[in-house]
């Protein structure tokens, strides 16, 4: 049973986390072009990038993609409790049981 339920919050923490990593993708994109004037870098590591941009591009997104990852899937975790009554099995301590 725990193995089933490690595999469903698994599949369920992936989907919460890419579906939010696109929507913080979609709005950073609009933001910079907002803030900046310009669409945000395809490939920072482009030497054709400014390395500022690059640089402001890469803290950016990554803090907002990974902030978005860490909100979904606190959401999908407490939906698991809700739904389970008990913390998905990666995130139990060692000595709690289901």
């Amino acid at each position: 049973m725990a193995k089933d339920s490690s595999k469903v919050w698994s599949v369920f923490s992936l989907l919460a986390a890419l579906g939010a990593a696109a929507l913080a993708k979609k709005g950073l994109d609009g933001g910079w072009k907002i803030a900046t004037g310009k669409r945000p870098p395809e490939n920072p590591a482009d030497p054709d990038v400014d390395v500022w941009e690059a640089v402001a591009w890469a803290a950016v997104s990554g803090t907002f993609i990974g902030l978005a990852r860490m909100f979904a899937q606190r959401r999908a975790a407490s939906y698991y409790v809700r739904s389970t009554g008990h913390l998905p099995p990666p995130m139990r301590k060692p000595n709690q049981q289901a």
